[in-house]
């Protein structure tokens, strides 16, 4: 099994964790429903990607309804 042959310090070892940080998803205003969403994926509010219709989404009175 391999054993270091010294002690790591504390500094040295502490570097090590000094990079990871927590960073917020960009965000973009989508273009047909304004809502927030991360860049090159489909509207979860819509359906609708590079201006098409991907997924097609009830419309909110049918939701309203139930």
């Amino acid at each position: 099994m391999a054993v270091p042959k010294r002690k790591t310090s504390k500094s040295r070892r502490d570097k090590r964790c000094a990079n990871w940080k927590a960073v917020t998803p960009t965000l973009v205003e989508c273009p047909h429903c304004k809502a927030q969403v991360v860049p090159h994926t489909v509207c979860k509010e819509c359906g609708y990607y590079d201006g098409k219709e991907v997924i097609a989404k009830k419309a909110k009175k049918e939701k309203e309804g139930k």
